[in-house]
């Protein structure tokens, strides 16, 4: 039997990371290094080190960075007080926040100024909802599960619900209507908070599993929830699905017994590690590939006017 490549299209970089990494690119060219960036301009390995050879400094906080240098708030979003910290320390803020997160922000501070308590659904370690919930600690709490759901406390208040926007959007779905349940009805945007391109890499890895992708392999790194998203949805349609680097030899006990493998990249991957799999994979007898297509992706967000002027 003939060895497949199902290819996921779309996957790889969505025009937020697209963006981000462009902020930080032009930034090293115009201004020279350092560049500092606070956190991880994207949850990518390879994306991370490749900056760092361009002069770039990730740091864990603004409070590292030396008074007057540039700081540059990563695809992630931030809590007010991460700005005005760096307003006061002297910093030159370019942001580099992907214009979809900002978004969540404004349904944040739009939601608990009406009066509402804020039921953000996400992972509460993960920087993006960290950086919302920022926006009003008291009124913002964050719901993990349809179990949190159960148990959460309003004080009375009437409910509104936003989300992290790199989860699933069954995830999202059944933790929605843990709180329909309880609450009766909620104040909700007027279009999901999950992201396009992460709604559309979802949708190929379902589509993938429906041809007969046995296997999804899923290039991204460990800190990347849109990718462990990815994974986790292959599973749930049936597939065995594991999370790779693209960049290290595919482990030999992985493809026996797939003759049909699926192939996808998270967000914040970069396309050249998904070539490095396709070519290792050719080398293993894996030299049909068929692309499979949800969607087509024709969005860009504008650059700050720090970056144009520069």
């Amino acid at each position: 039997m003939t060895k497949r490549v199902l290819l996921a299209a779309p996957r790889s970089f969505c025009a937020g990371v697209d963006r981000a990494i462009e902020i930080v690119e032009r930034l090293l060219e115009s201004h020279g290094a350092p560049v500092y960036v606070r956190h991880e301009i994207v949850h990518n390995d390879n994306v991370v080190r490749r900056l760092e050879g361009l002069g770039a400094v990730f740091v864990d906080s603004e409070d590292e960075i030396p008074s007057g240098e540039i700081c540059v708030l990563s695809a992630h979003g931030v809590a007010p007080s991460v700005r005005e910290n760096c307003v006061a320390r002297g910093l030159r803020v370019v942001d580099a926040v992907c214009p979809l997160v900002s978004k969540v922000h404004a349904e944040a501070r739009r939601y608990a100024d009406s009066g509402h308590l804020v039921a953000l659904i996400g992972h509460a370690d993960h920087v993006e909802v960290i950086g919302t919930k920022g926006e009003r600690p008291d009124q913002i709490v964050v719901v993990e599960s349809p179990e949190d759901a159960a148990e959460l406390d309003t004080d009375g208040k009437p409910v509104a619900v936003i989300s992290q926007t790199t989860l699933s959007l069954d995830d999202v779905a059944s933790t929605v209507t843990a709180l329909e349940d309880r609450f009766g009805a909620l104040k909700r945007p007027g279009a999901d908070d999950i992201c396009y391109a992460t709604q559309n890499r979802q949708d190929a890895v379902k589509e993938i599993a429906r041809l007969g992708g046995t296997l999804i392999l899923v290039i991204g790194s460990p800190t990347s929830s849109n990718a462990n998203r990815l994974v986790e949805v292959a599973r749930t349609a049936g597939a065995d699905a594991t999370l790779i680097d693209g960049e290290s030899a595919l482990e030999g006990d992985l493809l026996p017994g797939h003759t049909v493998i699926g192939l996808t990249a998270g967000a914040s991957t970069p396309e050249e590690l998904v070539q490095n799999v396709l070519a290792d994979l050719a080398a293993r007898g894996y030299t049909d590939v068929e692309d499979v297509t949800v969607a087509r992706e024709d969005v860009h967000f504008r650059l700050p006017k720090e970056v144009v002027a520069s």
